[in-house]
């Protein structure tokens, strides 16, 4: 039997936007002010979100389960698979020293805090983000703060917030290649407009990111360097994207900056050098920082070593993040799962598709294909070259799975959560309450994409939701559909910081078990903020001269 969704259950659009926003407000209520652990506050937020698909939107309740249970799968793969192994590479280097290397190493570089900051999370997080998304690059990033004395919640934050201005074309441009091909876009127009919004906020972000960190004062004694590095990443992101593709979007971008960055490092130092390694305002909050150990130099043979378990990690995330190598994978072997029960069984309806759209849901078991197999693979090789026997590295692998159990768990809860959503048509309804602002649609048409990413964890996801009402929308409006379309990408990335699964992953990384709620308190505001930034810059593209001259299609 097919259920078709309704989007308006109560022939009253307030009623039931409100109704729509139950579950995630328990979660984030529970979850930010509460104080309640991680998994239990994912584990009542999905529970509501149950209640309210059955109970509300009619949703049949062997239906809503099974929405949840494939969420749930999808959590554990690729995502919870991600973290459990980059954390396991994490934990063997931390174990033999190469890790305290590795970081002396960066301190080498440059003493400040504020720029080894721009250094690491910025350049080295936005090219995991490129290479494979998908959490990679907040929970490599995380662990390298936290391991350079950064107080917990700075780590986590600040790895959160610098992890914005990439996802759009993260992933070697899935989000991108997934909102053209699913909802019919030109993918060179959309990506050439994705790539005329975001290098503006990659040149912001690194100000940001060290306003955030240090105060306003303090940013403005590095502010060449912080110029350096977003200058650096956005040329690349405005060239590669409106005349190559979205593919290497991120990683040309953000080899130029780390490179960069790093040769002007050579020939200028700030005056002042910064050690703080918490939070302006926040000195007392996230633990207590780690003393910054003195820093000692190494051989370039024990340099090598240290660094070359994170180097066979670029290689293999890369490798395993290309298309031709993901096809070759998923043709060995790649069994795929129609749910059944709920496997096109659900209808979307008009206005947010053209004509009823059955839903699929078939689970691919794409192990092999997946990036957290290539961390996996890597985190072996390197294990190896750090000269562990494999015994040892069994027990570590079990020690880490221990360690990480919660997260999981969260990640599993808070994915069944946001795909239940998506099948009851709760999250649709959040999104037609955006789509009915009229002339002040491209500002809302923004902050749709926000709140997709928020509640799904994925620019992919949210374009894969709310794309096809944008571009009907705009259509409606007698705006770009390309504008919006890609607003949609832009306005999410600011979303990711606040993300559940995100926030889980830093907390996971920085090894600040059950302080989830204090992370989202501290980057809600960062995230809101730089979202309505890319709204009100949306709507100038959409009507104000010369802002408008940018825009395409």
């Amino acid at each position: 039997m097919v259920w078709q969704q309704v989007y308006d259950p109560f022939n009253n659009m307030v009623v039931s936007t409100l109704l729509a926003a139950i579950p995630v407000v328990v979660m984030l209520v529970a979850l930010g002010f509460m104080h309640i652990k991680a998994h239990i506050a994912a584990g009542l937020g999905l529970v509501a979100a149950v209640a309210v698909a059955i109970l509300a939107y009619g949703m049949p309740a062997e239906m809503a389960g099974k929405a949840a249970m494939y969420g749930g799968l999808t959590g554990l793969l690729p995502i919870g698979w991600i973290v459990l192994n980059i954390i396991f590479l994490q934990q063997m280097a931390e174990q033999n020293g190469s890790f305290k290397v590795l970081q002396d190493s960066l301190s080498g570089i440059t003493d400040d805090r504020r720029l080894q900051l721009l250094l690491i999370a910025f350049c080295f997080g936005a090219f995991f983000e490129g290479a494979a998304g998908f959490g990679t690059p907040v929970a490599v990033t995380a662990g390298i703060l936290i391991g350079l004395g950064f107080s917990p919640l700075a780590a986590s934050g600040l790895s959160l917030i610098a992890n914005t201005a990439p996802v759009a074309f993260g992933a070697l441009g899935t989000p991108v290649i997934t909102l053209a091909k699913v909802h019919g876009y030109d993918l060179m127009e959309v990506t050439a407009m994705i790539g005329r919004q975001l290098p503006f906020f990659s040149l912001l972000v690194p100000f940001w990111l060290i306003w955030a960190f240090a105060g306003r004062k303090a940013m403005m004694e590095i502010w060449p360097a912080i110029l350096v590095t977003g200058l650096s990443f956005a040329i690349p992101q405005f060239l590669v994207s409106n005349y190559i593709g979205p593919e290497l979007v991120d990683i040309i971008a953000a080899i130029v900056s780390m490179t960069s960055l790093i040769l002007f490092l050579r020939v200028w130092q700030p005056k002042t050098i910064w050690t703080s390694t918490s939070l302006k305002g926040h000195e007392t909050d996230g633990g207590e920082a780690k003393p910054a150990l003195p820093v000692t130099h190494y051989t370039r043979a024990e340099l090598v070593r240290a660094w070359t378990p994170w180097a066979i990690l670029s290689v293999f995330v890369f490798i395993w993040g290309l298309p031709p190598v993901k096809a070759y994978f998923n043709s060995i072997w790649a069994p795929a799962f129609p749910i059944e029960g709920l496997h096109n069984l659900i209808e979307k309806m008009p206005p947010v598709v053209p004509n009823p759209t059955k839903e699929g849901a078939v689970y691919t078991l794409g192990l092999l294909s997946a990036t957290g197999t290539g961390i996996f693979v890597s985190a072996i090789v390197g294990a190896l070259v750090m000269k562990y026997k494999p015994t040892e590295i069994v027990r570590a692998y079990a020690r880490t799975f221990w360690l990480v159990r919660y997260s999981l768990l969260t990640i599993v809860l808070m994915l069944g959560l946001g795909t239940l959503t998506r099948f009851s048509g709760t999250d649709t309804t959040l999104g037609l309450a955006f789509a009915n602002t009229g002339v002040f649609y491209p500002f809302f048409g923004t902050l749709m994409g926000w709140i997709g990413v928020a509640m799904t964890g994925s620019d992919t996801a949210s374009n894969v939701l709310f794309g096809g009402m944008q571009k009907v929308a705009a259509e409606q409006l007698g705006l770009s559909a390309n504008l919006m379309g890609a607003a949609n990408s832009s306005g999410g990335v600011m979303g990711k910081m606040i993300d559940a699964q995100s926030i889980v992953v830093a907390s996971t990384a920085t090894r600040w078990f059950n302080h989830e709620g204090d992370i989202l308190r501290y980057v809600f505001f960062h995230s809101i903020a730089l979202a309505c930034l890319v709204g009100l810059y949306v709507t100038l593209q959409a009507y104000v001269w010369p802002f408008h001259l940018m825009v395409v299609g």
